[in-house]
């Protein structure tokens, strides 16, 4: 029986990455959507990261995963998808609190500056990871989630995060 479907997507420089980590998920019996790209010409890593997320977000994917040089700009590319919640990881403890403090669906990793065998133990612990609904995660989420999309009322308005710099000073967070 097959496991969740896994939309995954990379730039030019690390589709050979993609390659082992789209054919160690097949072998751990996930199906997967390969949104490339799929050779090594020059191209631009936005078109990638969107396909990715948009493929989780509608709902054709649980999970997705998407790897660049370094991780940063595929990353920033599918973030900008409304509904998706991507957590660039550099190990393994990473992953495991982007899914369960966070629910991220989208895990981000550099091809270039992490070893294939720690992408894969990466993606392992992100994929089974489940989400731990508490009313402090959900609640984090929600402030998260708010800043999606068009909101004139926060750009240029430097006392947006007023209420949460208060609480910072009464010494309301506590980690």
């Amino acid at each position: 029986m097959a496991k969740a479907v896994i939309s995954i997507g990379n730039d030019h420089i690390v589709t050979d990455i993609k390659e082992r980590v789209t054919e160690h998920l097949k072998e751990e019996g996930y199906e997967v959507i390969d949104n490339g790209t799929y050779d090594k010409l020059r191209t631009h890593y936005p078109i990638y990261g969107k396909k990715t997320a948009e493929r989780v977000v509608n709902g054709e994917a649980k999970l997705g995963v998407v790897l660049c040089g370094t991780g940063v700009g595929i990353s920033s590319s599918a973030d900008k998808v409304p509904g998706a919640r991507v957590a660039l990881v550099r190990d393994v403890a990473e992953a495991e609190y982007a899914r369960k403090t966070l629910n991220a669906n989208v895990v981000a990793v550099g091809g270039h500056i992490t070893g294939v065998d720690l992408i894969k133990a990466i993606v392992d612990k992100f994929l089974t990871t489940e989400y731990e609904k508490t009313p402090e995660h959900d609640a984090l989420i929600k402030k998260i989630d708010a800043l999606e999309g068009p909101k004139p009322e926060q750009t240029g308005n430097e006392h947006f995060f007023d209420e949460f710099e208060k609480k910072w000073e009464e010494g309301y967070y506590h980690d």
